[in-house]
């Protein structure tokens, strides 16, 4: 597993290592067992259980196996612990014998020195026979690297099992990685008429109050919370997580405006996370929020899209791997135009409000037909007390 975070610059490249194991003309690796796939998924329920608290770095799960028996597992548990195959030894009996077990990994072990040394190291000490990897790290200093470091030293290689489970997981860090950029939520609630509001602006409670727990959830493993100026104004939210979660998130507001309050929510929360003002407007305007504590950025561009591709650079170089987007309808639609959403939280609660003028989830410019709709992988949904949460990630790119 790689410690991106020592080598923030590192993460606005895309390696393209020619000789890599899964490139055109690598040996093939040999074939799977029938028992891999298990193991594999074991390995990834593991792996998960790291969510919210390992990122910047990948959720990382690890399971120890020999003669059909687990000897060890663990996961990367926080940023700067230990990386799951070190965590897996940790968890082996004292009496245990190691050599020649077949050790499954969700994501190629690291070969470099970050916060910890190269997990290859820790792997061959322990002299495996096989060693099983969902998929490979596209992490510059890793990237085929540990997978080649392990079959030169005569170690059996398979490179692939749950490959697409392993990499849905890991779909932010892996976005991060390749794009510089973090994996952006959209989050509503809205009433069975598609609303968010009426058309007077009031829109509270649309959700139950499990519904709004499970959003307190979801700000608690993001690395931001983002709301257009016209949200913070009308609502006067906090957007903390409570009770808080794993991360802290940035309370972001993009406002060309600066329309953010001295007396907001926001600015009287500093002590409880950072506020960040994204704006285009006067010093004199942002002189009194900058000196009570608020980060205020510059907007560059000329256009909305323009201001939100700014925004998501910016959290990008920060090290952030997932912002929720929590409104309003403006920054959402524009933020949808420019194709930048990559999951949809949306709570559906049985009311109804209707008018014509009632506010819907997303504004902008929208799509001319129906068919130029985002693709979708299979939704999750779920019922909350008398509400509906579906969780709805876009469908990757066919290569």
């Amino acid at each position: 597993m790689s410690n991106h975070a020592d080598d923030a610059d590192s993460l606005q490249q895309q390696a393209n290592a020619p000789n890599a194991p899964n490139a055109p003309g690598a040996p093939r690796s040999p074939a799977p067992t029938t028992e891999d796939a298990r193991w594999m998924q074991r390995a990834l329920r593991l792996a998960r259980q790291g969510e919210g608290a390992v990122e910047p770095n990948p959720m990382v799960g690890c399971v120890i196996v020999r003669d059909g028996q687990v000897i060890g597992e663990g996961y990367h548990e926080r940023w700067g612990g230990l990386h799951a195959e070190r965590q897996a030894l940790a968890n082996c009996p004292e009496d245990v014998a190691l050599e020649g077990a077949t050790w499954y990994v969700t994501l190629e072990p690291c070969c470099h020195t970050g916060k910890t040394p190269p997990c290859t190291d820790a792997v061959l000490a322990a002299r495996p026979r096989r060693v099983v990897v969902a998929m490979r790290d596209p992490f510059p200093k890793v990237d085929g690297g540990g997978l080649q470091r392990l079959r030169q030293a005569g170690v059996e290689v398979h490179l692939g099992v749950c490959q697409k489970e392993a990499e849905t997981l890991n779909a932010p860090y892996l976005k991060r990685v390749r794009e510089g950029r973090p994996w952006v939520i959209a989050k509503w609630a809205m009433t069975l008429d598609g609303r968010i509001a009426t058309a007077t602006g009031h829109s509270q409670w649309i959700s139950c109050e499990a519904s709004r727990a499970a959003v307190h959830r979801l700000r608690g493993r993001c690395d931001a919370v983002i709301v257009g100026g016209g949200t913070a104004e009308a609502d006067n939210p906090t957007l903390t997580a409570r009770p808080p979660g794993p991360r802290t998130p940035a309370r972001i507001v993009v406002s060309p405006r600066g329309r953010l309050s001295l007396d907001s929510n926001l600015v009287k929360t500093l002590d409880q996370g950072p506020v960040r003002l994204f704006t285009s407007a006067a010093e004199t305007v942002v002189a009194p929020l900058r000196e009570a504590g608020v980060d205020v950025v510059a907007l560059e561009g000329d256009t909305p899209g323009d201001h939100l591709h700014m925004v998501l650079d910016h959290c990008g170089a920060a090290g952030m791997t997932n912002v929720l987007v929590e409104g309003g309808g403006k920054l959402l639609g524009t933020l949808f135009d420019v194709d930048a959403i990559d999951e949809y939280h949306v709570f559906i609660a049985p009311k109804v409000v209707g008018g014509k003028d009632a506010i819907s989830p997303l504004g902008g410019l929208g799509r001319i037909h129906v068919y130029d709709s985002p693709e979708f992988e299979p939704c999750q949904i779920r019922q909350i007390d008398q509400d509906v949460y579906i969780i709805a990630r876009r469908r990757p790119a066919a290569e």
